[in-house]
């Protein structure tokens, strides 16, 4: 079972309704205005609540910054790929993906979440391997959006990653030696941006399925490279920089005349 804490994971995660919740614990005397949207939601669904001393709720967390809320709860199940082809079918914007191949630290990771909640990404998609984390330390440096964005589960590229591309979406791998830059690429179009592991970069068996690959220009005598929080918030920022350039300038143009 998952403990989630703070007011910025449980709130997320039962707007959400990604995972099954067996307890939310609020602060005994608890300002009514703090929790009256955590308490109405949690009894719309059927939540047990339960008011608590602090001391239950230190505990039961890991630090101090709950502020008097926690949640026990069941881990997030990943996306099926079906599921995500029904996603992105239904969505009426390009389809925008954010594919990590490998990090080792689940606070980088959710700082990643957290850029591409923000950066429109409409799901992220993890290597088998990568799935192996703290899911309530993830939710906690994402600040509740592993709990809203769509993740899912990748371990066969051919049978799971390969039907996107029958969806009409390109993928971008992103490697530092590749001839385009970031910006010689079209990423208002349906597109997958691939970051790979901060050790070893792209795997061989994802490279070969890449449709263009691109590297974050930098000055010559710049860092060498940078950590994977970092440079997917570059590419993420760079993707949703160009959809909203276009959306503007589509909203510019005068009507045509009839």
């Amino acid at each position: 079972m998952d403990i989630l804490e703070g007011r910025r994971c449980v709130l997320p995660a039962l707007q959400a309704r990604q995972r099954k919740i067996q307890l939310v614990l609020l602060k005994q005397n608890a300002a009514p205005t703090r929790i009256a949207e955590i308490v109405e939601l949690a009894k719309s669904h059927n939540v047990p609540v339960k008011f608590a001393p602090q001391s239950e709720i230190d505990a039961l967390t890991q630090g101090r910054s709950h502020g008097g809320i926690a949640a026990i709860c069941h881990p997030k199940e990943p996306l099926a790929g079906k599921a995500l082809i029904e996603l992105i079918e239904k969505t009426d914007e390009p389809a925008f993906l954010l594919l990590i191949e490998g990090t080792e630290d689940a606070q980088n990771l959710g700082y990643t979440l957290r850029t591409a909640e923000a950066m429109g990404v409409h799901a992220v998609l993890l290597k088998k391997h990568v799935w192996n984390f703290d899911s309530a330390a993830l939710s906690r440096s994402s600040s509740g959006a592993f709990e809203r964005l769509p993740m899912v589960q990748i371990e066969h590229i051919e049978r799971e990653l390969l039907p996107l591309k029958k969806l009409g979406i390109r993928f971008y791998g992103c490697i530092a030696n590749a001839k385009r830059t970031l910006y010689d690429v079209n990423l208002t179009e349906p597109a997958l941006l691939a970051i790979g592991g901060e050790r070893r970069g792209l795997s061989g068996a994802f490279r070969q399925h890449c449709d263009r690959f691109v590297r974050i220009p930098m000055p010559q005598h710049s860092a060498t490279s940078l950590s994977l929080s970092q440079a997917a918030c570059v590419v993420m920022a760079e993707g949703m920089r160009q959809r909203f350039s276009l959306q503007m300038q589509l909203e510019m143009e005068p009507p045509a005349n009839t």
